[in-house]
């Protein structure tokens, strides 16, 4: 059965378009060999932010969001990329039972874009759509490395990034179920349900936060109530935003 499901990866992975741009990974055309794959952007700190990837997106989020602090912008970046890269896998997943090959050296990503984060493969590979394969290549294969460049360069707690974590897998799947309803699709909607579960169990995930139904209370603060005009999300662990709080809760 695994090995169906691999055959029946859309090469293109046309059917993702369908959900929205966080899903979508741009298969069309070759990359441009000049941008960053994100295994450059999880490498160690570099004095020359030009040529530091990750920096060099932090310092993108701050401008547009106008952020009082750099761990703020570093924070919202994570969530971001975290959001993109779980709306892919397990979008993957629920529509086809299998997943491309995420890892990081076969992405390329443009750190000067705006938001979604663009993410350009170099080839599609086709992997099984368990639980196991979402959590080595997202879990293990990108958001542990990213999180700990991050730490190595911003004061984030591990707390802070292990609910941005958990929030936007919770978020990529409440999305998948609200599609798969609306389009008859409850397939999809169920097994996007089922991957959240069981990934919101694993050790990095566990414990940052609880899921009920498809709604996802995080046990954390992302930090994005301190950007200009902003204010609390909406599985925040804050009903309202702090009035005088220099370090929200982050674990």
């Amino acid at each position: 059965m695994v090995l169906l499901h691999v055959v029946d990866l859309d090469p293109r992975l046309t059917a993702l378009h369908r959900l929205g741009g966080f899903f979508v990974l741009r298969t069309a055309g070759a990359p441009d060999r000049s941008l960053p794959t994100l295994a450059q952007a999880y490498g160690r700190a570099r004095p020359d932010v030009q040529h530091d990837v990750l920096a060099a997106r932090v310092r993108r989020v701050a401008g547009a969001l106008r952020a009082p602090e750099a761990r703020v912008a570093a924070s919202v970046a994570h969530q971001g990329l975290a959001a993109r890269l779980w709306s892919v896998a397990l979008g993957s997943a629920a529509l086809y039972g299998a997943v491309p090959d995420l890892a990081p050296r076969l992405l390329r990503f443009d750190p000067e874009a705006g938001a979604p984060d663009d993410l350009w493969p170099t080839e599609v590979r086709p992997l099984p759509g368990d639980a196991a394969t979402l959590a080595r290549q997202v879990l293990r294969g990108h958001l542990e490395p990213l999180a700990a460049a991050l730490r190595s360069r911003h004061r984030l707690a591990p707390g802070l990034l292990r609910g941005n974590a958990a929030s936007a897998l919770a978020g990529a799947a409440r999305e998948l179920d609200r599609w798969g309803h609306r389009n008859g699709r409850t397939d999809v909607a169920d097994r996007a349900g089922r991957l959240a579960r069981e990934l919101l169990g694993d050790p990095s995930l566990a414990g940052a936060g609880t899921l009920t139904g498809t709604a996802f209370r995080r046990r954390s603060c992302c930090l994005y109530y301190r950007v200009p005009g902003g204010g609390v999300c909406g599985d925040c662990c804050f009903a309202r935003p702090p009035r005088s709080s220099p370090r929200a809760p982050s674990g």
